[in-house]
């Protein structure tokens, strides 16, 4: 007989389906199960369409069945009007007996209140299977409500003797292999934003643009305290929005944003901008000084870094940084180690 550890990580699986396409709404896996068997599934697909809870309750084909199933959800269903109607009035309506649920949903609007809209009609809740799991997920989602900040990941590549770049560096320059790109281009497709600073965007002319893969560019961000930055730059193209943070003018200009800012307390106030703007997680992809100020403030949660085959002899050295080692895997023979904030 299947646990209801088996179905909620069913739930999660199915709702990473969507990973990168639902922000700022978060990941959200359903299945209803009746007599042992699985009769509906369904995930969040896209933000602005219909919930997870909403597509498993669709697919099912004899819906006189929901009266004796229960309902497995990684993230508690919502009690608000948003987008879409409540989930747990959608529940309640159809006579779902039991509710398995993989953790509460601490967004202000939700956060117990479509749990307790159930257990009032005399459904059945269950709260907290795979609790860890289902956070894990959705740590974008949560970062974001709970710390109000975006989830900041941090990534760079190291040559095997330690340096990030040449020590005159004059012009673009990319140390790992075609396939640590591809996955790099990936990674953007699935965060809101991506970060660097004056002097990667001058040097590299990065477009920071999901060429490789197929997908939504990221929300661009540069950080240009004067306005140095020529406007000819790729980071200026249309191809995506960006923000520029600086310290002389607020206003739009196409898809440019420049919105200025104290440059005391620099990362706390970018990130309290980043939240005004709903912006969930944001991709720090500058140069040393970027990537270490960052560290500095402990404003990170997790640290992606290659090393590459790549020998400079001389350079700028990488950032200093300390954390929880979770996976180390070999990508086109460029070595990833994935870092978390302990």
């Amino acid at each position: 007989m299947k646990t209801e550890e088996f179905y909620i990580n069913k739930c999660i699986e199915i709702a990473r389906l969507a990973k990168g396409k639902t922000s700022p709404n978060p990941m959200v896996g359903s299945v209803i199960v009746c007599n042992g068997e699985i009769i509906g599934e369904g995930y969040h697909e896209n933000y602005g369409k219909a919930h997870a809870e909403v597509n498993s309750i669709t697919s099912v084909t004899d819906k006189s069945l929901l009266q004796k199933s229960t309902l497995y959800v990684n993230l508690e269903p919502c009690a608000h009007f948003g987008k879409t109607p409540p989930c747990s009035n959608l529940i309640i309506e159809y006579k779902i007996p039991k509710v398995v649920i993989g953790c509460v949903d601490t967004f202000s609007e939700v956060s117990g209140k479509g749990i307790a809209k159930m257990e009032k009609a005399g459904i059945e809740v269950i709260v907290g299977v795979l609790e860890k799991e289902s956070r894990e997920l959705n740590k974008r989602f949560f970062t974001f409500h709970e710390q109000k900040r975006p989830y900041i990941i941090l990534k760079w590549a190291i040559s095997k003797d330690g340096y990030i770049a040449p020590q005159n560096q004059i012009e673009s320059f990319w140390m790992t292999s075609s396939e640590s790109k591809k996955l790099v281009h990936k990674w953007r497709e699935e965060e809101d934003a991506i970060l660097v600073g004056r002097v990667t965007a001058e040097k590299d002319n990065p477009s920071l643009t999901v060429r490789e893969v197929e997908g939504n560019n990221p929300i661009r961000i540069v950080i240009d305290k004067d306005l140095k930055l020529s406007t000819d730059l790729n980071l200026f193209n249309s191809e995506a929005e960006t923000l520029i943070f600086n310290s002389v003018k607020t206003e739009k200009i196409y898809t440019n944003n420049f919105i200025k800012i104290d440059f005391n307390n620099l990362i706390k106030n970018i990130l309290k901008e980043l939240y005004k703007q709903n912006i969930q997680s944001v991709i720090i992809e500058g140069g040393n000084k970027t990537l270490q100020s960052f560290i500095d403030t402990n404003m990170w949660d997790e640290a992606r870094i290659f090393t590459t085959n790549k020998e400079l002899t001389d350079g700028v050295k990488a950032p200093n940084i300390k954390g929880e080692i979770i996976t180390e895997t070999e990508i086109g023979g460029d070595k990833l180690k994935i870092i978390r904030n302990d």
